[in-house]
């Protein structure tokens, strides 16, 4: 027997390509090319790319050496990090015409729950519909969107009719969809995985509801436990507004590898004080202090020491990661460093309130 699902309305809306699409808008002469944001110098990494551009399989983090090769034809554009908040804040203000309940994942993507909402309307699809519309005439840009009873089937169901379109998953079609879904397009289950999964016979959602809950943790840990319960519609995570950082980081690719600790010291400086901007805007401050490293042949670093007091000041980071930078020797020259805090002062589940499980009657 099913377990009862949870009787939500969420939608999940994503923009269409959206860096690309914003210089397109803003620049009518790059309106049906094929282009890039980011990824023009040699050490460049793609942003984003037009659909023109995705044909020839040019992707976001591929680096800029390789999209070109993919597409002669590829234009790389400088991102403009200013403009896409601003137009980011535009979309936010729509979702909050129809819900107070918005999840923000990124600049161009965010969950709403709209069991109740602003207008009074019981069909979540058509909701979604004035929503796109709605974006479209504020930006001029397209968004895609997926309809269904929870976070993870939302998210899943806006890639199917992408761009510009949008798809339902309503409460009786959930668990056939799960079942008929490769299992390479569940949200969370990466390349790795994928392969993982194929080797123990699992392509589909119907193959991956036939393992046990003890089987899936044995072979994927914690991270089995969730594929047991989302092939089953069981997803609980509410929309959260204020979603709380775990961490805040500020890193940079350096256009040639550095080599000397002098120059090293120096940028960790420069980092350390944009991180402190960041932070202090924010009104946030951290006890743990973490260094990234990218060597010149890809590998990577992580070390980290943990405060007894909450900091966010450039100069205690700076000391933290110079401290950090000595604990051993550099294996290679450098092609990126990174600062990040976490173990945050809004690590907190204060004032947070649980949301009330109200039994409705669906229309979507």
């Amino acid at each position: 027997m099913e377990t009862q699902l949870p009787q939500r309305k969420i939608i999940h809306i994503d923009m269409d390509a959206f860096y690309a699409s914003v210089e397109q808008k803003d620049n009518p002469e790059l309106k049906g090319k094929a282009i890039a944001v980011g990824g023009g110098s040699a050490r460049g990494v793609v942003a984003a790319a037009s659909y023109e551009a995705r044909k020839f399989g040019v992707r976001s983090a591929i680096s800029g050496y390789l999209a070109q090769k993919r597409c002669p034809e590829l234009i790389f554009v400088k991102p403009r990090f200013e403009r896409y908040r601003e137009i980011s804040q535009q979309i936010r203000a729509v979702f909050l015409e129809y819900t107070d309940l918005v999840e923000p994942l990124s600049l161009d993507e965010a969950y709403l729950d709209v069991t109740q909402n602003k207008k009074g309307n019981p069909s979540a699809t058509m909701i979604a519909q004035e929503i796109r519309q709605r974006i479209f005439e504020v930006t001029g840009l397209t968004a895609s969107a997926g309809i269904s009873i929870n976070k993870f089937i939302a998210k899943v169901a806006s890639d199917y009719n992408k761009p510009n379109g949008q798809k339902t998953v309503t409460p009786d079609e959930v668990l056939p969809f799960l079942e008929d879904l490769g299992i390479n397009k569940f949200h969370g289950v990466g390349k790795v995985t994928t392969q993982k999964m194929y080797q123990l016979g699992i392509f589909t959602g119907a193959d991956l509801k036939t393992k046990t809950e003890e089987f899936l943790v044995q072979h994927f840990g914690k991270a089995g436990r969730h594929y047991y319960n989302v092939v089953r519609g069981i997803h609980n995570s509410e929309v959260k507004p204020n979603r709380i950082p775990k961490s805040v980081g500020t890193e940079h690719t350096f256009t040639e590898n550095l080599v000397s600790e002098i120059f090293i010291e120096e940028q960790l400086k420069t980092t350390a004080e944009q991180l402190e901007g960041r932070l202090k805007k924010k009104k946030i401050s951290g006890k743990t202090v973490t260094l990234k490293i990218k060597y010149s042949d890809f590998t990577q670093q992580t070390r980290s020491k943990t405060l007894p007091y909450f900091i966010n000041d450039k100069h205690l980071m700076f000391e933290t990661v110079k401290e950090l930078l000595y604990q051993e020797r550099l294996k290679e020259s450098v092609r990126l460093l990174g600062i990040s805090l976490s173990n945050l002062n809004t690590d907190t589940t204060k004032g947070e309130q649980k949301a009330v499980a109200v039994q409705l009657q669906f229309d979507f």
